[in-house]
């Protein structure tokens, strides 16, 4: 399963991308709007660091706006992926910038229908809101299980983008599931190392090799 950040800050994303884990990044408007300054040259900063898909979101609501500034958002690296909300505008823009050989990641997606949908016009990414799901007490992981079973049905080539992740068991839980990719926050993925067991071994392994008179 391919891991990427969902954020717009540079220190984040440049201290996890050196892990060599990272294979791609999710943005949107409330991100690059925390960062401030010219979101255009951040995604460009951020294509270049990552070299990966980076997810940058339309904010127009009707689709001939949303394809004009898919196309705008295209043009600022080869690596960008333009990501539109699941509406009826967002649907004909998807359609229709898929068609241009656009990647394109559908966004806001909370329903098994939506994302067959997603699918149908060709998104190259369609990303299901797990978190926000579990907050009003539905399953988000419910929703990954059956937009899996749905695309391996009909062998869409859409991947499953699992989106609004809130732990790293979202993360295990999805890929147990199939899913293609999580994208998580940098918090999210710092928490993924961790584990009480391992800074114990640790410890306790540099403690004998000191008492043995052992040096590095």
């Amino acid at each position: 399963m391919k891991i990427f950040i969902d954020s717009g800050n540079l220190k984040e994303i440049e201290a996890l991308v050196p892990l060599g884990i990272i294979d791609g990044i999710t943005t949107n408007p409330s991100l690059l709007a925390k960062e401030g300054g010219d979101y255009r040259a951040l995604l460009k900063k951020i294509c270049q660091i990552v070299k990966g898909p980076t997810s940058a979101e339309v904010v127009a609501t009707d689709a001939a706006a949303m394809i004009a500034q898919g196309r705008d958002l295209s043009s600022i690296d080869e690596h960008i992926v333009v990501k539109v909300p699941f509406t009826k505008e967002g649907v004909k823009a998807c359609k229709a910038l898929s068609a241009e050989g656009k990647h394109v990641n559908v966004t806001l997606v909370f329903s098994p229908v939506q994302a067959l949908i997603a699918a149908k016009v060709g998104a190259t990414y369609v990303s299901p809101f797990i978190g926000r799901l579990d907050d009003i007490a539905g399953s988000g992981m419910h929703l990954i299980e059956e937009i899996v079973d749905i695309y391996e049905n009909y062998q869409f080539a859409t991947e499953v983008l699992v989106a609004s992740v809130r732990h790293p068991m979202h993360v295990v839980e999805a890929a147990r599931l199939g899913a293609d990719i999580c994208t998580c926050p940098a918090a999210v993925i710092e928490a993924m190392f961790k584990h009480p067991l391992t800074d114990i071994g640790l410890e306790k392994f540099l403690k004998d090799w000191e008492k043995a008179g052992f040096k590095l």
